[in-house]
């Protein structure tokens, strides 16, 4: 089954929470970063529909969006944890990027370039699991 591209108006969700399934979420300090970290994916081979931006305000906006529809019996997961995190961020000024990664090359291109633009962290979502690209 082929991995959708998200777009900024599709947030996946499972069982009530951020599930960009195929994708890698990172976070950067500020708006330059993204901006720089973005503009070499691009330059990587990367689409622009592949690589989603969001300030710090659409992020804490989004995340402050979604955790408030979340269920109880989903309010204790991995998944809700992470979700908190990234409010958390974007409420310290960290901006982000979703980029499609529906593959182990594609993903390896995203955190090399990820840690080269001094990303916060990277999650690599999965349809069972989601890996800690950057410890």
């Amino acid at each position: 089954m082929a991995i959708k591209r998200l777009t900024k108006e599709d947030h996946p969700l499972s069982f009530g929470v951020f599930s960009p399934v195929g994708h890698v979420v990172v976070a950067f300090a500020d708006q330059q970063a993204a901006d720089a970290a973005a503009r070499a994916l691009h330059d990587a081979g990367f689409e622009n529909e592949d690589v989603l931006q969001y300030s710090a305000a659409e992020e804490s906006e989004e995340m402050s969006r979604m955790l408030d529809g979340i269920s109880g019996a989903a309010g204790f997961g991995h998944e809700v944890c992470l979700m908190r995190q990234y409010k958390a961020l974007a409420d310290e000024g960290c901006c982000w990027l979703v980029v499609y990664a529906p593959d182990k090359a594609h993903c390896e291109r995203v955190v090399a370039i990820a840690r080269e633009h001094g990303a916060k962290l990277a999650e690599k979502y999965g349809r069972l699991v989601i890996e800690d690209l950057i410890p």
